[in-house]
């Protein structure tokens, strides 16, 4: 949802964003140009170049242009000749939306526009912040609203209004691009999510910037300020004893040799691996061109040309009038990027972390600056690579073990009153962990009653506190994982465990299991719904690359605990997030099918999502294919949630499966700190007194 915050004396149009000074501006232009790679996101001074390309055609103020998404086209991946570096750019013009496609390469100094489509479809771009924080500030003036809040006997000047996206529900004839807004109030505490002021929804036309609907529907309490506020300076300490309290000592993290990685530009080198690390405004994230060299064939293998959120879905169970829209794309609608977040050092990224910077465009077509949006950092946790004791030798004990050492990519995004970390882990074994975290506040509606004896109906939640009802909703994390196992050509395979009985005869035993393997062909064979489809292992596999022993390299996902949509198929949000249905589609490779929900998603109608794309049942043996993977949390909420939530968290794993000869992390040394045994030195078994 929204995170742009606004009340009468003050406006949040996210605080962390730092508009470029012209002197920064300077001191990039000597940079802009030199980065070899093509997938680095746009630099403040192509961003530069890309608004006055095209303000040349669509100038104020004969034109009322403003610009909703803008990164670096990635649509040269199978293109052989010299890759032309071009920006993407979707952009609203005289309240019509334009696909425009800049060409960067040719004439530094003077880009040229490629194309300019027009786009009639249903749907718009992403919001923008600039524009949900005007919506707000006109609710805030608006004389009927200002009667309302002070018919609840509320303060005006502690009021908190949000921007929501109205969805779509079946009407077909197009809305315009309208925002609903509520309103909080705050008066003692920050943490206004948990005072809403329900029953008062204002519809604001974005395009027009003027309120087009108000009603006031009920007066409900809002509930309670006292103990929300979540700021360790407001926590009280005299309600619990010191003894009762004990303060946790300090953990130190540190490298005194410095980090065990590099980074080029945005190439990160660590162990085995390199990868590129990207910055953008709807995707946040992305990882590119993950590769890990292989000691045993000496040469460099390919395993991840693109990864990434492709869309981040989260309905709302809650059916009343002022929420039944509340079904967010958090990606596709608010943007992951723009909903960035900077890192905070010893908390969010720990001591040995290295910060990065982003950089997209504002509305206005300016580079903003995202600091700190991504952390890098080596982690030891105390887990165990591998290990083993024998103990079968005669007089000796042999024992051996690695420390699981692993590079982390972070990522935080606060989309309005949920704060998500995203996380891409490196293993020396060759693995890549993806987790996602949730933390931050419940949405949560106020309510007359205040125990739970009282309720008598449906109110589509939990009674977390007086007058406090926390909604039940789902999240869906959609990865656009756009593998390259060993090279382009791959295949989707599926293994399932069988049970066989024995023959007359043949042993003692009376049964046992066995794999059966099967290639996916087309579209249709490769979706799966984790969970209620009964298999095994799920490889990208390359039927080109052998190893020795004959067997197919590839890498199988271990997928997160398995999650199913709820909602019936013909529900309108359904129907928009269809791609939820299964949590496995395998596609071809289409650089024009990058987002589930389709790159035009706000009031979207279902017409161009994942699964539109995969009803064409094409072929994808052997082919350069995609694998789009969803996982997620049915949102049960309890009273530990309020006023804050602990980060409940999931994760998913691709994992070698046969890419390498043998295991790659025999020849990964010790720590500096521990002092490994000679193998040569034979170790005598201690002497065991067993007392009876």
């Amino acid at each position: 949802m929204s995170r742009y915050y606004s009340n009468q004396k003050m406006t949040f149009p996210n605080p962390h964003y730092k508009p470029l000074s012209l002197f920064a501006i300077i001191l990039l232009i000597l940079t802009t140009y030199c980065s070899a790679h093509p997938l680095d996101p746009l630099t403040p001074l192509e961003i530069n170049h890309v608004y006055s390309t095209i303000l040349q055609l669509y100038s104020p103020p004969s034109h009322n242009l403003t610009i909703h998404y803008m990164g670096v086209d990635d649509a040269h991946k199978h293109t052989t000749t010299s890759i032309i570096r071009q920006a993407f750019v979707l952009a609203r013009v005289n309240k019509t939306t334009h696909e425009i496609t800049v060409d960067l390469s040719t004439t530094r100094q003077n880009p040229k526009i490629i194309s300019d489509k027009i786009y009639n479809g249903y749907g718009y771009p992403m919001l923008t912040g600039a524009e949900q924080t005007a919506a707000n500030e006109l609710v805030l003036k608006y004389a009927p609203f200002a009667a309302s809040v002070s018919k609840r006997g509320l303060k005006s000047e502690e009021t908190v209004c949000l921007s929501f996206i109205v969805g779509w529900f079946g009407v077909k004839k197009r809305e315009g691009r309208i925002v609903k807004v509520q309103c909080y109030y705050m008066d003692g505490t920050v943490n206004f999510y948990m005072r809403p002021i329900e029953g008062i929804t204002v519809t604001v036309d974005l395009d027009e910037m003027k309120i087009v609907g108000f009603r006031d529907r009920v007066v409900v309490p809002v509930p309670k300020g006292d103990g929300t506020d979540y700021r360790e300076c407001m926590q009280n300490d005299s309600a619990t004893s010191s003894s009762d309290r004990r303060k946790l000592e300090g953990v130190s993290v540190g490298q005194p040799g410095g980090p065990g990685f590099t980074i080029n530009g945005h190439i990160v080198r660590w162990a085995n691996w390199e990868f590129h690390v990207a910055f953008d405004a709807r995707a946040g994230l992305i990882i590119s061109t993950a590769s890990i060299f292989d000691h045993q064939k000496n040469a460099r293998r390919t395993i991840l040309y693109r990864g990434f959120i492709s869309e981040l879905f989260v309905p709302y169970m809650d059916l009343t009038e002022e929420w039944y829209y509340r079904t967010y794309f958090d990606a596709g609608e608010y943007g992951l990027g723009l909903c960035a977040v900077p890192l905070q050092p010893g908390t969010d990224c720990p001591a040995n972390g290295i910060l990065m910077d982003g950089y997209f465009a504002g509305q206005d077509g300016k580079p903003v600056l995202m600091s700190n949006v991504f952390c890098i950092f080596e982690r030891n946790a105390g887990d165990v690579m591998w290990r083993h004791t024998e103990f079968g030798i005669p007089g000796r004990v042999i024992t051996e073990s690695r420390s699981e050492v692993t590079l982390v990519v972070r990522m935080v995004s606060a989309v309005g009153n949920y704060d998500y970390i995203f996380d891409w882990e490196f293993f020396q074994s060759g693995s890549i962990k993806v987790k996602v975290g949730l933390t931050g506040l419940l949405e949560i509606r106020g309510t007359n009653y205040t125990h739970k004896d009282q309720i008598h109906e449906e109110v589509y939640g939990n009674l977390l506190s007086e007058n406090t009802i926390g909604a039940f909703h789902d999240h869906f994390i959609t990865y656009h994982l756009d593998l390259d196992i060993d090279g382009q050509n791959n295949s989707f395979m599926k293994t399932f465990l069988k049970s066989v009985k024995t023959h007359h005869n043949q042993s003692p035993r009376k049964s046992y299991w066995t794999v059966e393997t099967e290639v996916a062909k087309t579209e249709s064979e490769a979706q799966i719904k984790v969970g209620k489809t009964p298999v095994a292992e799920l490889l990208v596999v390359n039927p080109n690359k052998k190893t020795k022993m004959g067997n197919l390299a590839g890498y199988r996902l271990i997928p997160a605990p398995p999650i199913s949509p709820l909602l019936s198929e013909d529900d309108y949000p359904q129907i928009r997030a269809a791609f939820t249905e299964r949590n496995i589609w395998v596609t071809p490779y289409n650089v024009s099918e990058k987002w589930a929900s389709g790159l035009f998603t706000d009031q979207s109608r279902g017409d161009d999502t994942l699964k539109t794309w995969s009803s064409r049942d094409r072929e994808i043996e052997n082919k350069d294919i995609v694998l789009w993977y969803t996982m997620g949390f049915h949102h049960v909420t309890y009273q530990e949630d309020f006023p804050l939530m602990p980060t409940i968290s999931s994760s998913f794993e691709l994992r070698p499966a046969n890419f390498f000869e043998s295991n790659p992390v025999l020849s990964v040394k010790s720590p500096e700190n521990i002092t490994s045994i000679n193998c040569a030195k034979v170790i005598r078994l201690p002497f065991v007194e067993t007392i009876s």
